[in-house]
């Protein structure tokens, strides 16, 4: 189907935000468009026009990517829409084919995305590039292993000393995990501080928890309760919106914190994969760790994507990388401390997609091939190619978009 994929005027991005209700099935707030309007730059914003209506949005905020060793201009992707009316008429494909060439001409290398439907990007040459973990655990069962007693204190602090205290200690784990996405004060104010009671659903306010180690803020958590009483007893959750800790020690605390938290039975939200804590405790299964596929990533300049991580050894692997959508990809590359294309032999052979889950550390090329994702065309090059993309931890994205 021919559609206009186009940039929205002042007058018209309004109207365009409220065409994705019928997508979503959700009714957009007008509190909720003054959000979006003031976070989402409209240059990003792309509309799809069946005449003067408009049928299909996506747009991108601009993030700085922590990639192996650096960070990297990014595109987060979000508002990836297309009214009922339309759809399987390709205009999904055209959209994504529109952003993905806007984001190579403003020189971001990579593009990210949390999927509504796990089954659509893969086909753009998305990959699974940082999976997550939901925990939904029994606070009655909840004990530390060897544990050495409670260290430090932590705070409950209002929304203003939230945006004071927090960023920092989100920026300095920012730097060291992969995978996660730069935040600016406005992301803070508008998304992550900001508690309307639509967003509760059922549960109560936000609150947020400071923990300090000599009065030194090491960690953080965003929290909601849900109450429930049943019969008279209490059956309450604590909804974990976001943790952040500087350490492993930390780390405990925080954990040993929301499991102390009276008249509540269940401890639920979305957990970092990378996190000691399943080996911190007693009983690992009571916190019924659920694996999710999490952030999906786009290599979409793959040189530079490439260029702007570092690697775990000194090694080059050659690599043929197929690459329909953006074809300036496509091709034979040696890959290393030094990226160029070749003419040389190639050693393994994948898709783009591929290539990016193994990008931020969450598969190696061992585990793709077990899957079938890449093909191995000399022996040995998959374990050199995985120690070359190894990472000290797994990649983790906390950041909703």
């Amino acid at each position: 189907m021919s559609v206009e994929i186009r940039n929205p005027s002042e007058g018209e991005l309004r109207k365009a935000m409220k065409a994705v209700e019928a997508a979503f099935g959700e009714e957009q707030k007008e509190e909720d468009l003054d959000r979006h309007q003031k976070a989402m730059p409209r240059d990003r914003f792309f509309v799809a026009y069946d005449g003067a209506v408009p049928v299909g949005t996506t747009a991108s905020l601009p993030f700085e990517l922590t990639v192996p060793g650096s960070e990297l201009a990014t595109g987060g992707v979000t508002w990836v829409g297309v009214l009922p009316s339309h759809r399987r008429r390709g205009i999904l494909t055209q959209m994504m084919k529109h952003q993905l060439d806007d984001l190579h001409e403003r020189g971001e290398p990579l593009a990210i995305l949390w999927a509504s439907e796990a089954a659509i990007y893969g086909r753009f040459g998305y990959g699974i590039s940082a999976p997550t973990v939901q925990l939904d655990a029994d606070r009655s069962r909840f004990s530390l292993r060897d544990d050495p007693g409670p260290r430090g204190a932590v705070r409950l602090i209002d929304r203003e000393e939230a945006g004071k205290v927090l960023p920092p200690i989100y920026d300095a784990v920012r730097r060291q995990v992969p995978g996660f996405t730069s935040r600016n004060a406005l992301l803070w104010d508008l998304y992550r501080l900001a508690d309307p009671e639509h967003w509760r659903r059922g549960g109560g306010p936000k609150f947020y928890a400071v923990l300090e180690f000599d009065g030194e803020p090491v960690g953080y958590a965003i929290y909601r309760i849900k109450l429930d009483w049943q019969e008279g007893f209490a059956k309450s959750q604590v909804r974990v919106l976001e943790t952040c800790a500087t350490s492993a020690a930390a780390e405990r605390e925080l954990w040993r914190f929301l499991f102390g938290i009276d008249l509540v039975v269940r401890i639920q939200g979305r957990h970092d994969p990378g996190s000691p804590l399943f080996l911190m405790v007693v009983d690992p299964r009571s916190l019924m760790l659920r694996v999710t596929e999490g952030l999906w990533l786009r290599l979409v300049d793959l040189g530079a994507a490439l260029t702007g991580r570092t690697y775990a050894t000194d090694d080059s692997v050659g690599m043929e990388v197929r690459d329909e959508l953006c074809p300036w990809n496509a091709g034979r590359w040696r890959i290393g401390n030094d990226v160029a294309r070749t003419d040389d032999d190639a050693e393994l052979e994948l898709d783009i997609a591929d290539l990016a889950s193994a990008y931020l550390g969450a598969f190696d090329f061992n585990q793709l091939a077990e899957a079938q994702r890449v093909r191995e065309l000399k022996p040995g090059t998959l374990q050199r190619a995985s120690d070359l993309f190894r990472t000290a931890r797994p990649p983790y994205c906390p950041e909703d978009f």
